[in-house]
């Protein structure tokens, strides 16, 4: 759904209206089918709307250069990934504003959404990042809450339709005033990746991308600069490229080596790029280092999800998640230089 939801802003974001429209009609007609009313969002669907992919091991497949093992479905069908809401609420709100209006009975699910949201978000959950050993309270997820019920009450405001504003307004401000004071962390002067925790997370990039904080404001500008610094003194960027968090942890329960996530890379890129409308040297960095990511393409120019050490492509491919984030970081760039000349 997360993807779903990322893939129609994509198709807006380059004039490619009616493959949105097809997105959300998708969504409202097969994946909606199995949302029942009183319980969470599933995590993901087949793309005939099935919201149940148990994972199974091929073990008679060796794996790419033996990177077994080698599976199909995926156990996060059965995870609670907040953030969700977030990306689909922002979603319909920009196909609504530049495709076409939302029906009246899509309304009303989306209302149900945001009323359910209201009660549950200050739950934990498995984050962005799937992790299979844990549930936290993800600065990402709460702030991706706050994007839910924001892009809601603007589409009810901007549509005229009834909903309860005064508590989603409510939510709303209780949910920013919290990520503001346990998302902060004093000591290492940035966001971090959840409550309580001192490592850093490329997702919190995404703040000044929804609107949740300005780009020029100091702790975003200070998160930035943290997340810029190489891994040994504690950063997240190698390079010009990025982790999606600290390497060598491996909180997330998986084995095996993580190389930089190359939508975390677009995101910093358009990050820096916000950053820059008012400090003209971060906009030139953020320049080089997206000129430096195109270098990362293979020859059809295509990402995978992560890049090695060495410049390998890593995990899967292509990865639809770089693409989107490239597209968003392209059009960003090129409007914000376009106006500095």
């Amino acid at each position: 759904m997360r993807d779903a939801a990322f893939t129609v802003y994509g198709f807006v974001r380059i004039g490619f209206t009616t493959e949105a429209a097809g997105f959300v009609e998708w969504m409202k007609n097969y994946a909606a089918k199995h949302v029942r009313a009183g319980e969470k969002l599933p995590t993901l669907f087949t793309i005939h709307g099935e919201s149940e992919l148990p994972e199974t091991t091929l073990d008679h497949w060796e794996g790419y250069r033996g990177s077994k093992p080698v599976r199909i479905g995926n156990d996060a069908f059965r995870q609670y990934q907040s953030d969700i809401y977030g990306e689909l609420m922002d979603s319909l709100y920009l196909y609504n504003k530049y495709v076409g209006p939302i029906s009246y009975d899509l309304w009303v699910r989306i209302r149900r959404r945001l009323d359910w949201l209201c009660e549950n978000w200050m739950k934990p959950d498995e984050g962005i990042w799937e992790m299979r050993n844990r549930e936290e309270h993800f600065v990402y997820s709460k702030l991706m809450n706050w994007v839910a019920l924001d892009r809601g009450i603007r589409l009810a405001d901007k549509r005229s339709f009834p909903g309860d504003r005064a508590k989603w307004l409510g939510v709303r401000d209780q949910i920013y005033e919290e990520v503001m004071t346990r998302g902060w962390s004093q000591k290492r002067h940035a966001f971090t990746q959840f409550y309580g925790s001192e490592d850093l997370d490329a997702s919190i990039l995404i703040m000044p991308l929804v609107f949740f904080m300005a780009p020029s404001d100091p702790r975003m500008v200070q998160t930035i600069k943290a997340i810029l610094r190489h891994p040994r003194d504690g950063g997240l960027t190698s390079d010009g490229l990025v982790h999606r968090y600290p390497a060598e942890k491996r909180i997330d329960g998986l084995p095996g080596e993580e190389g930089t996530f190359n939508m975390c890379s677009f995101w910093l890129v358009e990050a820096m790029t916000r950053a820059g409308q008012a400090n003209p040297e971060m906009l030139e960095q953020a320049r080089l280092l997206f000129e430096r990511m195109l270098g990362y393409a293979n020859h059809l120019g295509l990402y995978a999800e992560q890049t090695s050490a060495v410049g390998e492509a890593l995990g899967n491919f292509p990865q639809a998640f770089t693409h989107l984030a490239l597209i968003s970081a392209a059009f960003n760039l090129d409007r914000t230089l376009d106006a500095q000349q």
